[in-house]
């Protein structure tokens, strides 16, 4: 089932045009990244299909229904966590039940139901400068979450953590993708992360920026701790480089 799609997408701003044709489509379940480098309309892109801007040309469709330029139907994370140093892990995390209306006794009372399931059980009184970049990240996502829609747009979300706490952080939230039944659009310029994490890696590339080669993983979900030095994921690597190179020098 196609839960969220794209249809020739073209975006300007001041007279440049940064997406032109962009066209792309999520799945029920699947984790798709986008892969480019920087400047290529990435973001843009996210912005168009969370309804924060209105492309030129093109629709967005979300189960069939036309959404284009109409804000809150998906999750959408940037890249920092922007926790409100001065509110509790609770209260950051509860924001959009407060927003949607729900007093905040019940929205603390929801939001503290998943933080055994997000990895933060005991943070619920602590303030974000008391947490790890893991946790952080773990209390943003779960923010997110509370969006309460079950597509997830995620713009380089690990990208400012370590290795270690990147890689946990990646086995983690394939097994929450998957309680949850969340379907994930991600940003990432890490090439080793897309092939990692994705059933579908798509690379966005040139000027105006256009999706310019599908590359499907086959390996089967969660792939296991030899799979990054194997020679499957070499070849992916391999071949995912080669098109950005060639990408490079038209």
């Amino acid at each position: 089932m196609v839960h969220l799609e794209a249809k020739g997408i073209k975006k300007s701003f001041d007279g440049r045009t940064i997406l032109e044709g962009v066209s792309l489509e999520l799945r029920e379940g699947e984790l798709v990244s986008l892969l480019g480098a920087s400047g290529g309309g990435k973001t843009t892109l996210f912005q168009v299909l969370a309804g924060l801007c209105i492309p030129e040309e093109g629709h967005v469709l979300i189960d069939g229904e036309e959404v284009t330029g109409k804000p809150g139907k998906v999750s959408y994370m940037l890249q920092k966590d922007l926790l409100l140093p001065y509110r509790t892990v609770v209260d950051n995390v509860a924001l959009p039940l407060l927003i949607g209306g729900m007093k905040k006794r019940e929205a603390r009372s929801k939001a503290s139901q998943y933080f055994t399931l997000f990895g933060l059980e005991g943070t619920q009184k602590k303030y974000p400068s008391q947490l790890s970049g893991g946790m952080r990240q773990r209390a943003a996502l779960l923010r997110t979450y509370l969006f309460s829609r079950p597509i997830a747009l995620l713009d380089e979300p690990f990208s400012a953590l370590d290795m270690l706490t990147k890689h946990a952080m990646h086995e983690w939230y394939l097994k929450v993708m998957e309680e949850i039944k969340l379907s994930t659009l991600f940003i990432t310029h890490d090439i080793d992360e897309a092939i990692l994490l994705s059933d579908r890696i798509l690379l966005l590339t040139g000027a105006p920026g256009r999706i310019t080669k599908e590359i499907i993983i086959r390996e089967e979900k969660p792939r296991n701790k030899e799979f990054h030095i194997s020679e499957e994921f070499l070849e992916y690597k391999r071949e995912i480089l080669k098109h950005l190179e060639s990408e490079k020098i038209r």
